[in-house]
């Protein structure tokens, strides 16, 4: 995985507009590791809701998500990662897909304030370990100067 950091780094360095970064971040991820089937960014927007950001993989009808909704709103609210490894145990989920099985959620912060979430789905069950989650937040690290601040 350090390698798949190495090479986040070196696209988020590029002169591209950041939109254009995340989005090819998304994509990089989404295509280098199997398990991930949708990789997105959901950006902090007043009234503390989400708003779909740039993202690889089948459109989604959440495009705004309050804090505290599903997954990627309860880590908006806590500012802390979220592993879920299957969504149908869930009983605040919101479904994008009826082929996800498992998500994971990191926030991305910026001076201690969440200004996004990470959030991956996975079409299989139960996916992610440890090293999902710590490149995932070493992404989210690279992706919040490009992100902006709250």
């Amino acid at each position: 995985m350090d390698e798949l950091l190495a090479a986040a780094r070196g696209l988020l360095a590029q002169p591209v507009p950041a939109c254009v970064a995340l989005c090819s971040l998304c994509n990089l991820l989404r295509e280098r590791v199997a398990h991930y089937s949708w990789v997105g960014f959901y950006v902090v927007g007043p009234p503390e809701v989400l708003v779909l950001g740039p993202f690889a993989g089948a459109p989604t009808e959440h495009v705004r998500i309050p804090f505290g909704a599903g997954v990627c709103g309860r880590v908006a609210a806590s500012g802390e990662p979220l592993v879920i490894p299957d969504v149908r145990a869930e009983t605040n989920y919101l479904a994008c897909s009826l082929s996800v099985r498992a998500e994971l959620v990191v926030p991305v912060l910026s001076d201690g304030r969440v200004v996004a979430v990470l959030d991956v789905d996975s079409h299989v069950a139960a996916p992610f370990g440890p090293r999902d989650r710590a490149l995932l937040e070493g992404i989210a690290a690279l992706a919040s100067p490009l992100i902006g601040t709250p």
